[in-house]
């Protein structure tokens, strides 16, 4: 008799036992979800900067116009970005970039409502770099453009321009910035979308 009652304290021990460890392991789980969400979150923020940006950035250049007057008022020249097919492909781009991100937020929600969603955060990452390598090129080759405006070429006689339409050089100057902010932004979209497969492995 006194052997039933020893085991059934023993059962009893080990049954309280192993309630008291399985709420560690639950909390275990919840660990990497919770990170996933803080993720998620900074993820959306990102992408509403990089629209401002991107928009910024396609506004400014799009907006871009000048007319300057030589002779005593008797030539008008104007320079336009329209003018530049750099920069037409610039709006474009910025514009597409812009278009993308915004499309993308409803993704981005679906990753903080449901952290383990794969497909959604799979789709952004490979959409993400093919974005940020046309956000990329549209913003280097506008920068080497307005690098010809400012300083021209002597090896090709190409003059520079700032000096007569000044007020141009400057929007196109500040649109070129902004989208390498958009492009800085994109980056980080991208390490966070890499950041988030790996605690998914984990």
């Amino acid at each position: 008799m006194m052997k039933s009652d020893d085991n059934a304290s023993i059962d009893v021990e080990s049954s309280a036992e192993s309630k008291g460890k399985a709420p560690l392991i639950g909390n275990g789980k919840e660990k990497p979800n919770k990170l996933k969400k803080i993720m998620g979150v900074v993820d959306f923020v990102l992408r509403l900067a990089a629209i401002i940006a991107a928009l910024a950035a396609a506004a400014t250049m799009g907006t871009s116009d000048e007319t300057a007057t030589f002779f005593t008022q008797v030539f008008r020249i104007e320079a336009s970005y329209d003018d530049v097919p750099t920069f037409t492909f610039f709006v474009i781009a910025m514009s597409i970039v812009a278009g993308y991100l915004v499309l993308s937020l409803m993704f981005s929600v679906i990753t903080i409502i449901r952290p383990n969603f794969a497909i959604a955060r799979i789709l952004l990452f490979i959409f993400d770099i093919v974005v940020l390598a046309l956000a990329t090129a549209s913003a280097a080759a506008a920068a080497a453009i307005v690098y010809l405006a400012h300083n021209g070429n002597r090896n090709t006689n190409w003059q520079a321009i700032c000096q007569q339409f000044g007020h141009f050089c400057q929007k196109v100057s500040g649109a070129v910035v902004t989208s390498f902010v958009a492009v800085v932004l994109l980056m980080l979209l991208v390490l966070f979308s890499g950041f988030n497969f790996i605690l998914k492995k984990k």
